[in-house]
């Protein structure tokens, strides 16, 4: 069997204040090409097919076009729904929807009902686990205490528990939407860390043919069986060097897989430059990023008159302006910004208290840190599903 793994779409997001849904529909395109002139018998869809839960009326009304395209096509699709999207609304009109081959997998509990499809070796079972928030599953899946690995982990165990029951050589792929171990983030994905953890080991998802993941924007390979499609667009500038992907695969009849990079249309290339104003300005070695979106650091030890108009007039799609001296990290006036990069917010709120007591929590305090970032974030998954 052969399905196109894609994930990410977040329709209706922009980028750097510009409309990428004239990109998006073009994406859609590609991919309804790739799918008739391929040969494709399944697309498979982990996640984030929203950028929000209560998506602008022009992205319901592209998805809605990819969905009729999709129909057309007479090719059997299978979503998720991930940490962006409202499973809820997503899944509203499923039983209708799935009539048609487009199958929207957004309930938790039917993690263990597949999609079965067939091709002339005998049926694949589709599985669609869709985003796992622990804290609002937890009772469904009967773990004790909430968190990413204990949830898959149990969901995992349906899956199995349903393919023991099938026919012998039925093979199987499950769609996931999680930070899975070994997987290299991005800028622009949300944070799903809970209790302090925020990805999985690859080892939860053993007994499968495939594993089509999402979450993570940069296409990778974590095994020959667990891999990231990516979002087929860049959403920030730490994604840069992407190169942005779908990932046609091949299930033989033994379950064995083979898969190819199929490339994403590039609406325009992304450029990250750094230095001092003048010398970026002169610079003949940055004329390649000319017509590129452009992130210009500046590293001026004082900042420049007009930076932003200056920039422009070289390089018109700069989009970011970030100045960042060339200073010494002790340096007192390194911006708070910068002494907090890349730090979660238990480590900033552990720094707190450490700077305002002299000492740092100890291994009691660290959980109820924990567990109050943990409800604050249960508390807002709540909010976005019941709005």
């Amino acid at each position: 069997m052969r399905f196109l793994h894609t994930s990410d779409w977040h329709l209706g997001r922009a980028f750097h204040r510009v409309n990428m849904l004239g990109a998006q529909a073009e994406f859609i395109g590609h991919l309804v090409t790739t799918v008739r002139e391929r040969e494709v018998d399944a697309v498979v869809v982990a996640g984030d097919v929203y950028d929000r839960a209560v998506p602008p009326l022009a992205a319901v009304e592209l998805f809605d076009d990819a969905l009729h395209r999709l129909a057309d096509l007479g090719v059997p699709t299978v979503m998720i729904s991930g940490n962006h999207d409202s499973a809820r609304r997503l899944g509203v009109g499923a039983g209708l929807i799935g009539r048609a081959g487009i199958h929207l997998r957004t309930d938790p509990a039917a993690c263990g009902t597949p999609v079965v499809l067939a091709d002339a070796h005998g049926d694949v079972a589709f599985y669609g686990l869709p985003y796992l928030e622990p804290a609002l599953v937890k009772g469904e899946f009967g773990v004790e205490r909430a968190g990413h690995e204990a949830v898959l982990g149990a969901a995992m165990d349906r899956v199995r528990a349903d393919l023991a029951e099938r026919p012998a050589g039925t093979r199987s792929v499950v769609l996931a939407h999680a930070f899975v171990t070994g997987g290299e983030p991005s800028d622009s994905e949300r944070d799903i860390t809970v209790g302090g953890v925020a990805s999985v080991p690859a080892g939860v998802f053993a007994g499968v043919d495939y594993v089509a993941l999402g979450h993570l924007h940069g296409c990778q390979t974590l095994t020959e069986r667990v891999r990231y499609s990516g979002s087929p667009l860049p959403y920030s500038f730490s994604e840069a060097e992407h190169r942005k992907t779908m990932w046609l695969v091949d299930l033989d009849a033994g379950g064995a897989v083979t898969a190819e990079r199929i490339d994403c249309p590039v609406p325009r290339p992304l450029a990250r430059i750094r230095g001092p104003l003048e010398e970026l300005l002169a610079d003949e070695g940055l004329t390649r990023y000319e017509e590129a979106w452009v992130e210009a650091t500046l590293t001026d030890t004082v900042r420049p008159a007009d930076p932003m108009a200056r920039l422009a007039a070289r390089f018109p799609h700069t989009l970011s302006l970030v100045f960042q001296p060339d200073r010494a990290p002790d340096d007192p006036d390194v911006s708070y910004a910068r002494r907090l990069a890349g730090r979660s917010d238990q480590e900033i709120a552990e720094d707190f208290v450490a700077h305002v007591r002299g000492a740092g929590p100890n291994g009691r305090e660290q959980a109820v840190l924990r567990d109050a970032f943990d409800a604050v974030r249960a508390d807002e998954a709540v909010r976005e599903v019941a709005r």
